[in-house]
């Protein structure tokens, strides 16, 4: 089932949740909303569920209005960060609930409700913990069972709120492999909240990044990735150097030092982003780059990461380089040995604050 949105407007007193949204998600894709806390993307969930009411605008799902449309009738699916299991039932009864409590012209006899339960845990791996009760599961237990529960009442749209926000990394890992796999064989038209940049990437089919009630971008994970239209998208999107500079002809002027740049404004104040294993480290007091001093040093499995404050111009700013264990510096810098940061690539884009200024 497709879903759309238009010129969705939702506010809480003076608070502006949603600012005229709108937006389109085509039957069968996996869609995340991704931004911080705060940005709207559970409020946009919900008033898509039908579980909060915009002020203004509409819902459509298949092309119908379904704006006044009551939860019970969208056919959505909604899975909560905190499981939402009943405590005091089963496995099974907790999958079963939703089945059972269908109107009775069309709700299944128990056989049947028995069958599809069991269909349902079988799809989730966790038929063996049928008559077992939540507080029995683990968290990625538990979460998968909400899941199971969501699906048993075939809903046309499954609406996921940062399904693995309580869970610890690995489990959360693991289970968004998982969440892929199962989406590939359902094709249930699904979108999911997390301000997690690596889940969004890792798992879903398009990107929307949100900030402050508005779309900043949407994307394959590619494209918002290595194409981020705004600052906030390059800067949200996985770990980032930031400069503020002024770009001319000659390249982009970060205090004294000159940054060289494939594509960047001709003339303004900028900001300019270099992600950290873009970023080399040249053992040099003075001379070309970024003046820095390295602070410390931290040994991550296979990438050393060397963290460093500026010196001189760029004093008070913190950077961070990622290098291969292996480089030769990895294991011979030194805390408050002074270097020179040198790009490999940069992306730059107009300063919003100084262009708004002027």
């Amino acid at each position: 089932m497709s879903i759309q949105v238009q010129n969705i407007h939702k506010a809480f007193g003076d608070f502006i949740a949603l600012d005229n949204l709108t937006l389109d998600f085509p039957s069968g894709e996996l869609v995340a909303l991704l931004g911080p806390s705060g940005c709207g993307k559970t409020t946009l969930l919900r008033v898509i569920a039908g579980l909060e009411q915009a002020d203004s605008g509409r819902v459509l799902l298949d092309g119908d209005d379904a704006s006044d449309t009551h939860v019970r009738e969208r056919q959505v699916g909604f899975v909560f960060q905190h499981y939402a299991l009943f405590r005091h039932m089963t496995v099974f009864d907790n999958v079963a609930f939703g089945l059972r409590m269908k109107p009775r012209g069309i709700r299944p006899s128990e056989s049947e409700i028995k069958r599809k339960v069991h269909e349902l845990l079988q799809l989730v791996q966790l038929d063996w913990l049928a008559d077992r009760f939540p507080a029995q599961l683990s968290g990625g237990q538990r979460q998968r069972i909400a899941l199971a529960r969501a699906l048993a009442v075939e809903p046309r749209v499954l609406l996921l709120d940062e399904p693995f926000g309580a869970l610890d990394a690995k489990v959360r890992k693991e289970l968004r492999r998982w969440l892929r796999r199962l989406h590939d064989e359902l094709h249930i038209t699904s979108i999911f909240v997390t301000h997690d940049q690596e889940e969004a990437l890792e798992v879903a089919d398009r990107v929307v990044l949100m900030n402050h009630g508005r779309v900043e971008q949407i994307g394959s994970p590619a494209e918002v990735y290595q194409q981020p239209a705004t600052p906030f998208v390059y800067g949200f999107l996985g770990a980032a150097n930031r400069f503020e500079g002024r770009s001319s002809a000659g390249g982009i002027a970060i205090g004294k030092a000159t940054l060289t740049a494939e594509q960047h404004a001709q003339h303004g104040e900028v900001i300019a982003f270099v992600r950290p294993h873009e970023l080399d480290i040249v053992r040099q007091e003075f001379g070309h780059g970024i003046p820095a001093r390295v602070s410390r040093v931290l040994t991550l499995g296979a990438l050393t990461r060397v963290e460093l404050e500026g010196r001189d111009d760029v004093a008070g700013q913190h950077f961070d380089v990622e290098l291969p264990a292996s480089h030769p510096l990895a294991g011979s810098l030194i805390a408050g040995e002074p270097v020179r940061l040198q790009p490999r690539s940069v992306r730059v884009f107009a300063n919003p604050e100084t262009a708004g200024a002027a």
